[in-house]
């Protein structure tokens, strides 16, 4: 696992966010549509926040948050594959955001972030004053980390941001939702190599990985709009420690939750099949393609190639070797990520090793080893070279 992955990953799950004043109830519902991909909605149901307590920072930075989701949606970087894989500037095949969508996410976070500074200037012992800043902090560092691809430079607003929300807990213990950001950046802090792990405390970071992953399931288990971020981000954490069972039961109070992210099915698909267990996957992707097929809303940018990989893959481990490949045919006439076309070129080649055709195998392991690289997969790339010398057998 990558450094630039994990430091990546602990920016996105740092952009927790949580409601302030009187206007909780017309924040929660905007982020429940957010969640449930209604984005235009959520949009619309945050403006209306923004125009009716303009100088209370939440409102802004609900927006600048359902923006950001948006474009992570818009360039379909929402997925743990897409963290395993890494998003770094080298992502040739990520679009820039909208530049519509750029200057409003701008434009709010940075009056959310002003706003914040001044709610903790005029009032150094509010918990609630230095949660704000926390959070308004956190979310900018996740955008300069996902989608302008500056992990380094994101990491000064998500120290910062850290450290505001240690303040937040040394005036007020109970706040379960600053949590989630100094949990993030422990287990983050704990995953990195000797000297790199040094520097990161000599910064202001702490370190430990089981008191991190405490700390953001004391997050998820606040109400509270830090409790989706929190539990997205304990799915993402859970599948890399492959403690799949718990991210099954993530996903299934997500589900109940937002019965309209049929992103969530998408997820326990491919958690499934990390765990082996393809059976599952086969379920929740014949629930998941139900609900595509009935979605009229907006796909994310190579959506339909990545449900029919999971679905190909998925069909190949029940030895339905003809429908596999079908599946996996199709997702090279698709417009997809690079790394999903590379792997659909892998699970091609294992098809083709399984038939006993070598030369045909050869010619996928090829193309999957170029498109994998190609998208930053090294773990792909490595894999079809090695199944190119070595070949394939079905266990």
């Amino acid at each position: 696992m990558s450094r630039r992955f994990l430091i990546g990953a602990a920016l996105v799950l740092s952009a927790g966010t949580a409601n302030a004043g009187d206007i909780a109830e017309d924040l929660s519902r905007a982020y429940e549509f957010a969640y449930n991909l209604d984005y235009d909605a959520a949009v619309g149901a945050f403006e209306a926040t923004v125009a009716a307590e303009p100088h209370n920072p939440a409102t802004h930075r609900g927006l600048a948050a359902a923006t950001w989701m948006r474009v992570m949606f818009l360039r379909g970087t929402m997925t743990v594959d897409d963290y395993f894989v890494g998003l770094t500037p080298k992502n040739v095949d990520l679009p820039e955001p909208p530049a519509e969508l750029a200057a409003t996410f701008a434009e709010h976070s940075a009056r959310a972030i002003e706003l914040s500074e001044a709610m903790v200037k005029a009032d150094a012992d509010s918990p609630d004053a230095h949660y704000q800043l926390g959070a308004s902090l956190g979310l900018a560092a996740s955008y300069r980390a996902t989608i302008r691809g500056e992990t380094m430079g994101a990491l000064k607003p998500a120290k910062l941001a850290y450290a505001a929300h240690e303040r937040v807990l040394e005036l007020d213990p109970t706040r379960k939702d600053a949590m989630l950001i100094i949990g993030t950046y422990r287990y983050l802090v704990s995953t990195l190599p000797l000297p790199i792990r040094l520097m990161a405390r000599m910064v202001g970071f702490g370190g430990g990985r089981e008191e991190g992953l405490r700390l953001i399931r004391e997050a998820a288990s606040h109400e509270g709009e830090a409790r989706t971020e929190a539990e997205f981000g304990l799915v993402l954490l859970y599948n890399r420690e492959r403690d799949y069972a718990a991210a099954q039961q993530v996903i299934r109070g997500l589900k109940r939750r937002y019965p309209r992210n049929r992103v969530v099915w998408l997820e326990s698909a491919a958690t499934a099949l990390r765990d082996d267990r393809p059976a599952l996957a086969a379920s929740a992707l014949r629930e998941g393609f139900s609900m595509l097929e009935a979605d009229e809303r907006v796909r994310m940018q190579g959506e339909e190639a990545l449900w029919r990989y999971l679905r190909g893959k998925t069909r190949l481990e029940l030895k339905r070797n003809a429908a596999a490949r079908r599946d996996l045919l199709v997702v090279l006439d698709l417009h997809a990520r690079l790394w999903v076309t590379g792997r659909a070129h892998l699970e091609l080649g294992m098809l083709a090793d399984l038939a006993s055709d070598r030369e045909e195998a050869r010619r996928h392991y090829d193309q999957a080893h170029t498109f994998c690289a190609d998208g930053r997969d090294k773990r792909g790339a490595n894999l079809a070279k090695r199944l190119k010398k070595n070949g394939y057998r079905r266990e």
